[in-house]
């Protein structure tokens, strides 16, 4: 593990995500070139990019783009884990911090 990757791991956020129909604990980018990506590993912020892929699901995007919103969109609505993911992450998220002003 590099120092780095050590680091960020302290201030890396961890989140809720699906991998399948499975609800798996990941990490959102804090920083890095994946800055708000979603990644399995912390280690992958930081990874050098697959150029070849990037260039492929850009195209894809611009091919299919819409189609695959509205099937994202419907997913996120219909799927079981995709409900139980939005509702954990979203309960994790509502800790409001404690006041600083003096009463």
């Amino acid at each position: 593990m590099l120092v780095n990757e050590i680091i960020s791991a302290i201030l890396e956020k961890r989140i809720w995500a699906k991998s399948g129909n499975k609800v798996v604990r990941k990490y959102r980018c804090t920083s890095g070139i994946r800055k708000n990506r979603i990644v399995s590993n912390i280690g992958q912020c930081f990874a050098a990019p697959n150029v070849k892929a990037r260039i492929r699901l850009k195209r894809t995007r611009a091919r299919l783009g819409s189609r695959m919103a509205r099937k994202a969109r419907r997913t996120k609505r219909t799927n079981p884990a995709s409900r139980r993911v939005a509702a954990l992450n979203k309960a994790g998220s509502r800790r409001a911090p404690k006041s600083t002003r003096r009463r």
